[in-house]
């Protein structure tokens, strides 16, 4: 069988076939992570907006904690790298906390002053 590195040409076709099949799998993977990841965001963007309002703090670091716990956990049971499902929850959770920060300052900010 020949295969090289510089490209698909000079692939064998059931190779190359094989190869499409995979990327395929994998572009559609991609899709359903963002679109879940966009789910996700909406949900956090309401519990920003219900932090806000209510005055709390943008970042929960005991309800981080648990999350990364229960994330590595799954991951072991997926048999996925724990390590990259913390590395990828904590991207995820200081990007929240982003969002949530920005939410509270422009909830302040259209707060009517008492002066």
């Amino acid at each position: 069988m020949t295969t090289s590195n510089t490209g698909t040409g000079d692939v064998e076709p059931q190779v190359r076939q094989e190869l499409e099949r995979l990327r395929d799998s994998i572009d559609n993977i991609d899709a359903a992570v963002v679109h879940l990841l966009a789910e996700r965001f909406k949900a956090t963007q309401q519990v920003g907006r219900l932090k806000a309002v209510h005055q709390l703090p943008p970042a929960d670091p005991a309800r981080e904690s648990r999350q990364i716990e229960r994330l590595r956990r799954l991951a072991e049971n997926a048999k996925l790298d724990p390590a990259f499902a913390e590395k990828f929850l904590n991207f995820i959770i200081a990007e929240v906390i982003r969002h949530h920060e920005r939410i509270a300052e422009d909830t302040a900010n259209a707060q009517p002053t008492d002066d």
